[in-house]
């Protein structure tokens, strides 16, 4: 132990050679692998020096900017012994890492460089030789050296052992840094191999939705934790401000901090936030190094940063959403804790890459929310009010598919002749989009205009139909289901119907039974050659219910029309005694998953 005296003190305020914090030299020092514990290796290597030179201490000693530390060593006294490593204040070995070559001394108490060193009088050293130990660049990384505890004069033969050995020892360090370079080039390849999977899932992940909140949710889940412990993902409004911000944590347990951390991070940024600098100049931003300070610069709400304590952050990056045009649509901002590695610039480039694929999916997402919702207004502008009609009870729904950002060119109708029967109709237009919605406005009017005060049969009126629609050269291609019903004021109800392509419609009788009105099948409405048109009858008496339907109700792509179908009469069966509008309700709720735009039109006779 050291004994506190004034020499001692001046001593250890002696400044280490400025060799020691070269910046390449400490890299190839940590690429050894090695530290303050045995390492059989170089064991070996001191045992050698210690036997051919019959000295009491041997070490491989590897010099950092602040310690030496001994993977070899024979013959430390206690407690360096099992330390393995002293600070500078003891080494001779870091003369040898600055001088570069060769210290040879006797007497070490003779010479100016090391007489004030703590070793002498704290590990015995007295005679030393010391040879350098170095990378294959030369540079020094420390010593193997030969210590006696008295004076020695050091012979040319034990000298040329020396050196022989530090060349053999210089050898092992080499490939240890050489396979530390194998292991961290094979790690890179991984790293790469998984960031392009990462790259190419996250084009996945966004192509499967075009709804904006979905797929923000989904590209926070797919970065973490492969590519960090937790993500902040922000897009701005109008302002330039945070608008919505997405946050995910790698511990499901840390949900509800990270979670209210995105919700401070709406308002609670400083103008000197690097997540306001990105949003600002869509300049990317790495901090390899960071820590709360960085958090408590960047934030004006001090909780932020007592949460950001929980979360964990050490580095951090975050880099710009792009949208078309390269106008600034959000910011990814991406942070690790300590237990993880440092973001470096391979991890920037991958998630600007990413960046500029989330902004391409943004700006997708807001162009088909907009033509949605243009669609959807269109569409349900032209969904008529039902009619009120003595002897009959109308009822109907319209609903877009799940999860999707197409509109279709589903429609209904129903409306009262001069004479008091009424028509009711349904069809779908070809197409998912606004040219659709727009042509199942005109076959709609067309539908109205051709049947409207015209006692014609429902074949005729939608042989009539198939001529306007080539006539006028109109673009489209549709199922529909046309009835004319003829209430009476007692009695039955006289019915008839014309199907083009389109899924049978349905009659539930007073009882519960269900009947399909199915007849041979006939080609759809606005194809290049007519074909002529059949009425076919049936009949409502007091208490039977007429389905009309689209495809959205029975199509599914894991089964048959006829098995969606069966099902749908199957769901039907019983329903007589249910309320019209409770009947479509239960319609619409047992569908899971739609995949299509349906609509109903139901009619019951009373």
């Amino acid at each position: 132990m050291t004994d506190g005296s004034p020499a001692n003190a001046r001593r250890s305020r002696v400044p280490p050679p400025p060799a020691l914090g070269d910046a390449a030299r400490l890299r190839a020092l940590h690429d050894t692998g090695l530290d303050a514990v045995p390492d059989e290796a170089f064991d070996r290597f001191a045992r050698l020096v210690s036997d051919l030179l019959d000295v009491p201490v041997a070490l491989v000693s590897l010099v950092s900017a602040d310690r030496q530390f001994f993977p070899g060593a024979v013959g430390l006294p206690e407690p360096w012994s099992q330390r393995r490593q002293t600070p500078l204040s003891h080494s001779f070995c870091q003369h040898v890492v600055d001088i570069e070559v060769p210290m040879v001394l006797p007497d070490a108490q003779l010479y100016p460089r090391v007489r004030d060193n703590l070793a002498i009088d704290d590990l015995g050293v007295v005679a030393y030789a010391g040879m350098p130990l170095t990378d294959l660049s030369g540079r020094v990384l420390g010593s193997l050296c030969a210590i006696d505890n008295k004076p020695r004069a050091w012979t040319s033969a034990q000298l040329r052992t020396l050196a022989d050995l530090a060349a053999a020892c210089s050898s092992e360090l080499r490939l240890r840094i050489a396979l530390d370079g194998a292991r961290e080039a094979q790690r890179r390849v991984v790293q790469a191999h998984e960031r392009l999977e990462l790259v190419a899932g996250v084009s996945e992940t966004l192509a499967d939705t075009l709804d904006v909140g979905t797929a923000l949710r989904r590209l926070a889940a797919s970065m973490v934790p492969p590519l960090a412990d937790w993500c902040l993902l922000t897009l701005v409004g109008p302002t330039g401000r945070p608008r919505e911000v997405v946050s995910v944590h790698r511990d499901p347990g840390r949900s509800a901090d990270v979670e209210r951390f995105g919700e401070l991070l709406r308002t609670g940024l400083s103008p000197t936030s690097i997540i306001r600098s990105v949003l600002r100049t869509g300049q990317p931003q790495l901090g390899s190094a960071a820590s709360l300070a960085d958090v408590a610069k960047g934030t004006t709400n001090p909780e932020m940063v007592s949460i950001a304590a929980r979360l964990g952050i050490a580095s951090y990056l975050s880099v710009p959403v792009r949208g078309v045009g390269g106008t600034v649509l959000g910011a990814i901002t991406l942070v690790n804790s300590a237990e993880r590695q440092q973001f470096d610039d391979r991890d920037l480039l991958t998630a600007v890459e990413i960046g500029r694929r989330a902004g391409q999916a943004v700006g997708n997402s807001s162009m088909y929310g907009e033509q949605r919702h243009v669609a959807e207004v269109l569409q349900h502008s032209m969904l008529p009010h039902l009619p009120n009609v003595p002897r009959l009870e109308l009822a109907a729904r319209y609903q877009p598919a799940a999860d999707q950002v197409e509109v279709g060119g589903d429609w209904y109708d129903a409306f009262v002749q001069p004479d008091g029967d009424v028509i009711a109709t349904i069809g779908d237009v070809a197409g998912h989009d606004i040219e659709a919605a727009a042509a199942m406005g005109q076959l709609r009017n067309l539908v109205r205009g051709n049947a409207f005060g015209r006692p014609d049969g429902v074949g005729t009126l939608m042989s009539d139909l198939d001529a306007a629609i080539r006539g006028l050269r109109l673009p489209i291609a549709a199922t529909a289901t046309l009835v004319r019903i003829c209430p009476q004021v007692a009695g039955v109800h006289e019915v008839t119907w014309s199907n083009a392509g389109h899924p049978p419609a349905l009659v539930v009788r007073a009882g519960g039974a269900v009947e399909v009105l199915e007849a041979a099948p006939e080609p759809l409405l606005g194809l290049a050659r007519s074909s002529p048109r059949t009425s076919r009858p049936t009949s409502l008496a007091a208490g039977d219910t007429l389905l009309l339907y689209t495809d959205g109700l029975i199509e599914r792509r894991d089964r048959s029309i006829d098995e969606g179908l069966a099902e749908l009469v199957g769901r039907l069966t019983g329903t007589d005694t249910l309320p019209l509008d409770e009947v479509c309700d239960l319609l619409l709720a047992s569908v899971h998953g739609r995949e299509d735009d349906t609509a109903l039109l139901a009619v019951r006779a009373r």
